[in-house]
This record gives C-alpha cells, sequence and structure tokens, in this order.
C-alpha cells in the first residue's frame, strides 16, 4: 500500500532543466487560459486586500505579504489539477479546479494548515523583527524602504532576510512537489513531504535554479502587479511539470 512507502523514486535531471517547466507551463496556460488566469486575477485581489489591510502598518505589511507568498504553492493547488488533466489529453474545466478544493483530501488539509502555520510564525517573526530591533513605526512600502532596508544600522534589515530566506528555504523543501503529488497519486503526507525534500537533496542544482527563477519572476509580479495574473499560472503549471519530471510515482497508486 502506499502508506507503507516512505518516498516516491526521483530522478536526476540535468540542471538546466526548470527552463522547460516554465516553456511547459507557458503552454499548459495558452490551453486552459481561463481556469489558469482566474487564479492569477484572485491572487492580485488577495494582495491588494493584505495591502489595504496593513497599509499604514509596514511592520505587519511586510511579514503578511510574504507569510502570503509561503502558503502560495497549496494555494495553486487548482494550476496542478488543470495541468494534470492537460498531460492526461483531458480539457480542465473550471468545475474542476473546484472539485481540487471541494474533495481535496485530509492530507491535503494537513500540508495547508503546516504551510498556513509557517506563515503565521513568520508574520509573527517579522514583526518582532522589524518593531523590537528595527524600530519599525507606521507608514507604507516607502517608509519600509526608508526607515528599514536602507536604515544605517542594517543588522535588522540583514537577520529579517536572513530569517526569510531559512523559512523560505524550508518552505521550498517540503512543498515544491508535494502538493502535486497528493493531488496525483494515492500517498499520506510524510511520503509527499519526503519526497520533496528527496528531489531538492538529488538535484541541488537544479532545483536551487528553480527556486532563483521562482523568486525573481515572483517579486517582478508583485512589483508590477498586474503581470501576476499571468505569471501565478505560469509558475503554477511550471511547477506540476517539475513534480513531473523529478518524480517517478508509476509504483504508486494513482489518486482518481
Amino acid at each position: 500500500m502506499a502508506e507503507q512507502v516512505l518516498a516516491a523514486a526521483v530522478r536526476t535531471i540535468a540542471p538546466a532543466q526548470p527552463l522547460s517547466w516554465l516553456a511547459r507551463g507557458w503552454r499548459d496556460l495558452a490551453r486552459a487560459p481561463l481556469p489558469s488566469l482566474v487564479h492569477g486575477l484572485l491572487f492580485v485581489i488577495a494582495g491588494a486586500v493584505i495591502v489595504a489591510a496593513g497599509w499604514g502598518r509596514y511592520y505587519l505589511l511586510a511579514g503578511a505579504f510574504s507569510g502570503f507568498l509561503l502558503v502560495a504553492p497549496m494555494l495553486v493547488a487548482g494550476l496542478y489539477e488543470v495541468s494534470r488533466r492537460l498531460a492526461r489529453g483531458e480539457q480542465p474545466t473550471m468545475r474542476d479546479v473546484l472539485d481540487v478544493w471541494i474533495e481535496g483530501g485530509a492530507c491535503m488539509v494537513r500540508l495547508g494548515v503546516l504551510l498556513a502555520g509557517l506563515g503565521t510564525i513568520w508574520v509573527g517573526l517579522s514583526t518582532m523583527i522589524i518593531v523590537g530591533l528595527g524600530g519599525g513605526e507606521g507608514g507604507g512600502i516607502g517608509d519600509f524602504l526608508r526607515h528599514f532596508v536602507l536604515s544605517p544600522d542594517w543588522l535588522p534589515f540583514m537577520l529579517w532576510l536572513v530569517a526569510g530566506g531559512m523559512l523560505a528555504a524550508l518552505v521550498f523543501a517540503i512543498s515544491v512537489v508535494s502538493v502535486p503529488m497528493l493531488l496525483d497519486r494515492d500517498v499520506n503526507l510524510p511520503v509527499a513531504v519526503l519526497t520533496s525534500v528527496r528531489v531538492v537533496g538529488t538535484n541541488p542544482v537544479a532545483m536551487t535554479l528553480w527556486a532563483g527563477l521562482v523568486m525573481i519572476i515572483t517579486m517582478a509580479g508583485v512589483a508590477l502587479v498586474l503581470p501576476m495574473i499571468v505569471l501565478v499560472p505560469l509558475l503554477g503549471h511550471a511547477t506540476w511539470h517539475a513534480y513531473a519530471d523529478t518524480v517517478d510515482a508509476s509504483a504508486l497508486a494513482p489518486r482518481l
């Protein structure tokens, strides 16, 4: 049974393989534009709500927005389902996307709780660093840049970056292929998470490149806002192909 497996077999890939994931992700977006772009639009709306709620309190805004990005792998599960159906020769619909959330299963819920918990921890830690060490006060993004990022006292900002980077690396390792795997195969959460960690450990160069691409594309989308409508589904679909290329799940029972 799937529960007796410690982890799925992991493939070794070429260092530049992540570039092909973006190309295939773009192709999936073009083949199923409606469910894809709806995800991107919802991300933009959610980001606007976070900015509106945290505007004037940049110490909270910085943590809340980056925490939101930490749980993003779970929030785009519908995009993985779109790519999964396209790979099977089907034409996905919005109903298929909704079914992922309605019938996600206990493992998906537990992973979502785990990622949400890590995001919440980061919001609190980020606020403590910015307010406690950086002397954070009210203000918007401009104040965050002036009083924290560009402050003569660079230590709090560097500590914030290091702490955020370590947490982001942890989230990346446990979620880079675990959510697509939970959608695709009848496995439990430990199997999916361990497989995800093994993918990173087996392909450190390729996965470092993939992490860098995800970060650059995400930051570009955050800075320019509207392109997020396209960039979110692009990354979501590409992540499915990352899973398909790195994990040999043929010995595991498929999830119907």
